[in-house]
């Protein structure tokens, strides 16, 4: 006869309780994607992010007051990109460590340009860890979520390199992309990220080319933050994301009114 550890039970006991009305109210008024997924998209999530607050553990930095409310809304859109993936995606992800704001790193760093180093201290928002945690910074969590037309999102970004880490390389392709759809992944990405590289990006941000996995971690910010515009501007690239991530976020936004001209 197997016994359920005490942190098992307490774990099925909190989401057996169903998901609290303050936690619904929190992500209507800070995270604008909330009221645009369907019924069924929102109550899928609400069981992610019940498993998600409780399995992470959860660090605060600096003697950070962190809040249920905050990992509320941190592991919101972390759900949001695995709604529809199987499995365990996240398997890799133990601990992340919120910052109160953003965290000046020092000593040497790849530039991303030619093999060129800089020793110039370096602010970040996030940071993602292989076999190790993830760090963000509340403040800007906080903004990205309210303002997605900003096309930044640290959250999306660290958990798509975690994503990306899942066959132990960060390249840019998740290994969960096989066969014919990795081959056109690849044809896709490299088109998109050597565009980058030339300053033809378009709505993708210059630092997606600072390699192929801050590639993928900026255009996964993209698709998940301001889906039409990419749509329009990198159909492919669009369609290739959402083949991977198995969502349509493009299609929970109204599409424009068009005002047929008047003859005469």
């Amino acid at each position: 006869m197997r016994f359920e550890t005490r942190r098992r039970r307490r774990r099925r006991e909190a989401i057996d309780q169903g998901f609290p009305d303050e936690w619904r109210e929190l992500l209507r008024r800070r995270w604008p994607v909330w009221p645009r997924l369907s019924d069924d998209e929102r109550h899928r999530m609400e069981g992610l992010i019940k498993a998600f607050v409780f399995d992470i553990r959860w660090e605060p930095a600096n003697n950070f007051d962190l809040t249920d409310s905050m990992k509320v809304l941190i592991a919101a859109q972390a759900c949001l990109l695995v709604l529809e993936l199987d499995g365990d995606p996240y398997r890799g992800v133990g601990t992340i460590i919120v910052h109160p704001t953003a965290v000046v790193l020092t000593g040497p760093r790849s530039t991303g340009t030619s093999g060129l180093e800089t020793s110039d201290p370096f602010r970040i928002d996030g940071q993602a860890h292989y076999g190790g945690p993830i760090i963000v910074a509340w403040d800007a969590v906080l903004t990205d979520s309210r303002h997605p037309a900003r096309g930044h999102n640290v959250v999306y970004h660290e958990f798509a390199h975690k994503l990306d880490m899942l066959d132990g390389t960060i390249d840019g392709t998740p290994p969960l992309i096989t066969g014919d759809a990795r081959s056109r992944w690849i044809e896709v990405c490299t088109r998109e990220f050597d565009e980058i590289r030339a300053g033809t990006g378009g709505l993708l941000r210059d630092y997606g080319g600072t390699d192929p996995g801050e590639f993928f971690a900026v255009a996964t910010e993209m698709f998940f933050s301001r889906p039409v515009e990419l749509l329009a501007d990198k159909p492919d690239l669009y369609g290739v994301l959402s083949a991977f991530y198995r969502q349509n976020p493009a299609a929970r936004f109204p599409a424009p009114v068009v005002i047929a001209e008047q003859p005469g």
